[in-house]
């Protein structure tokens, strides 16, 4: 089966209400202000959601309409596509959704609007593809092994997909990475596929900036949203033991993702800032047209010379922005009101249903 063509989810587009379009996404991740941010632009709002899972949809009113499913990977099936496009859903999409929906499936079978390019969500998955992506932007990225056999200083391991920094950990030497890879194979956390696909870079030792952007395709303006940090387990509960207890504890940490908190950065560091943002879209546009549309993220360590490192790239709206429901400092500067990042979403919808626009913001 061939991928959805753009010219058939646009056929799709043309046959729905334009004055009762519904914003649509997966009951998980970011879909609370995404939700939220629809229905402050006057959108109606559906959530696509697993049976036992709709408490805090139900409890925070975001949601209009409930399609409950199964297990979340059933929002491909036809009886769900059927109901969004009955609903003339736009679907916007986030790290959960792409997890449990598939990437082959929203590729090919997934024949429902979506906002932003479909085409670079693998961009972002697939670790040379996104390494390609931030090369070709001249972006300052982390010097990568090829071999783990050529560890020869500190670096840190992932895998791929979008597994919330489940099984990444940080390696000396051959011998380090080889027992951590064992470690992390009995705990269940990766397979054996996942191994010939482990992605070895050095390790930067700095602070960690997830900078959050929205490049508007009607504007062609690349916008600085907001900023988080993360909260990690285990290794956040680990660094907080006494040195000596480090040393002796049994423990191969790892840095899932439990939570994240707003920052800001050095105010003299925002030259930096937008300068990789407005790289990262130009090189996005060269290489996987229309580019970047839409949420994007760049995660990011400032080292001791002031230098942004980006270390991983989102193509879609990323976890931090749930730090920023109400707005951040920087939406702030752009819009004086309250921005969060769904909000900002429905509010390019919106704005190109007014100027009969939506084909630069819909695959």
């Amino acid at each position: 089966m061939g991928k959805v063509s753009k010219e058939k989810i646009l056929e799709i587009l043309d046959g729905y209400d334009k004055d009762n379009i519904t914003i649509a996404t997966l009951g998980s991740h970011t879909s609370l202000h995404i939700l939220n941010g629809a229905k402050a632009e006057g959108f109606r709002t559906a959530i696509v959601c697993e049976k036992g899972r709709e408490i805090p949809y139900e409890r925070f009113d975001v949601a209009d309409e409930f399609i409950m499913v199964d297990k979340f990977a059933d929002i491909v099936n036809d009886d769900v596509q059927d109901k969004l496009r009955a609903m003339n859903a736009i679907v916007v999409p986030h790290g959960s959704f792409v997890a449990y929906a598939g990437l082959d499936n929203v590729e090919d079978i997934f024949e429902v609007p979506m906002f932003g390019n479909r085409d670079i969500l693998r961009w972002e998955a697939e670790r040379d593809l996104e390494r390609k992506l931030l090369i070709n932007g001249d972006v300052r990225i982390p010097y990568k092994y090829d071999d783990p056999a050529d560890i020869d200083r500190a670096v840190m391991v992932k895998f791929p997909g979008a597994r919330g920094g489940r099984g990444y950990f940080v390696a000396s030497s051959p011998e380090e990475f080889n027992a951590k890879i064992e470690a992390m194979k009995s705990r269940g956390w990766i397979e054996d596929e996942d191994i010939e696909q482990a992605h070895i870079e050095e390790y930067v030792c700095g602070c960690n900036y997830c900078i959050h952007y929205f490049y508007s395709a009607l504007n062609d303006e690349v916008e600085l949203m907001g900023m988080d940090s993360r909260y990690e387990s285990s290794i956040d509960g680990f660094v907080r033991m006494p040195a000596k207890d480090q040393l002796e504890v049994d423990l191969s940490p790892s840095y899932v993702v439990t939570g994240n908190h707003p920052v800001v950065i050095r105010e003299s560091l925002l030259t930096q800032v937008f300068d990789i943002g407005d790289k990262l879209v130009k090189s996005a546009a060269e290489l996987v047209k229309p580019g970047l549309n839409g949420a994007f993220c760049m995660q990011t360590l400032v080292n001791d010379n002031l230098e942004v490192v980006v270390f991983e790239t989102s193509a879609r709206t990323d976890g931090g922005t749930n730090t920023f429901m109400e707005g951040s400092s920087y939406s702030y500067l752009k819009y004086g009101e309250g921005m969060s990042m769904g909000r900002r979403t429905a509010r390019e919808i919106k704005n190109a249903i007014e100027q009969d626009a939506l084909d630069k913001v819909i695959t």
